[in-house]
């Protein structure tokens, strides 16, 4: 404390009494999170009692992580430290998120005592083919979510009448995976991201939605479409366990009862398109993700349909 009788404070005198050292004081002050009160005649900083005080706040809000720019707010009463808080728990919500995907991409590397070759294949999934995309496994979930977001944009932009639940179905599927995931589930997404990224698969599934866009009319409700798929797989599952063939009369029963006054090559097309290898493996590669159980895109009952509609067409 300066002697002549205002009580007022030098950087040395904060530093004795919080313990900080005077480098770290000063360009705390610098910065503008502790202005001084007013400068001595000699040009030095001066602090007053409530600098301590204030001092201390700065430290704690420093040891919890926060930026100077928002401790500059605090301490100027321009953000309370409650929002301040709720704002960075947000942030280290998402960091927390990367580094969990980072840990789980790097424990199956260890598990598999997998060679630097592979680990950058694990690191990379398009290995690196030009143009090279993020790495996905330091992308942050803001970014994994707008790759999401643009597939699904790209698949379904133009088509107004394409079912809005299967639409938004997609829009929020899961894109990270699990806390403890297993090597299935991380392999799994490796390749989910890549197929998501991959110029065929995107093309075949803007296909899938057009052709949805299309049989859709006005009167037909939302979520017809999936309710129509469970009702697809039901009865070519329960067919196929009593040994129905897909060119035989009963066969033709099953199908007028599934179709309706559905066009059969209209709807024989659709799931042709719907039927090829990669959208199928997206099917797949999401229930592993979602560790939903035995990876199944229910391949078989859909070819038994498909079959049922081709010796139909043919007769």
């Amino acid at each position: 404390m300066i002697e002549d009788g205002t009580g007022l404070l030098t950087i040395g005198d904060l530093a004795r009494a919080t313990g900080l050292t005077v480098r770290t004081i000063r360009y705390w002050s610098d910065e503008g999170a502790l202005p001084p009160v007013t400068r001595s005649s000699g040009g030095y900083r001066l602090y007053d009692a409530e600098s301590v005080a204030r001092l201390e706040l700065i430290r704690t809000l420093r040891e919890l992580g926060l930026g100077l720019d928002d401790v500059r707010k605090v301490v100027r009463g321009e953000k309370d430290v409650a929002s301040v808080a709720a704002a960075h728990v947000a942030a280290l919500d998402a960091q927390i998120r990367s580094l969990k995907v980072t840990r789980a991409v790097l424990s199956t590397v260890a598990r598999r005592g997998s060679t630097a070759e592979e680990m950058t294949l694990m690191l990379c999934p398009l290995g690196g083919i030009p143009p090279r995309p993020p790495e996905l496994a330091r992308l942050s979930a803001a970014e994994r979510r707008r790759i999401l977001e643009e597939f699904v944009d790209e698949m379904f932009h133009g088509l107004d009448t394409a079912d809005p639940v299967i639409r938004e179905q997609m829009r929020n599927m899961a894109v990270d995976l699990p806390d403890e995931p297993t090597p299935e589930q991380v392999d799994a997404w490796v390749e989910l991201a890549e197929l998501l990224q991959d110029p065929e698969f995107r093309a075949h599934m803007r296909t899938v939605a057009e052709f949805n866009a299309a049989g859709r009319g006005p009167e037909t409700p939302a979520g017809a479409s999936m309710w129509f798929a469970r009702k697809l797989v039901q009865s070519a599952a329960e067919a196929r366990e009593r040994g129905v063939a897909p060119e035989s009369p009963e066969a033709e029963r099953i199908l007028r009862d599934l179709l309706g006054d559905a066009d059969p090559a209209a709807v024989l097309e659709r799931l042709k398109a719907g039927a090829n290898d990669k959208v199928a493996r997206y099917r797949e590669l999401l229930v592993v993700v979602k560790g939903q159980g035995l990876a199944s895109a229910r391949r078989a009952e859909f070819a038994w349909v498909v079959a049922a509609l081709e010796a139909r067409a043919g007769g």
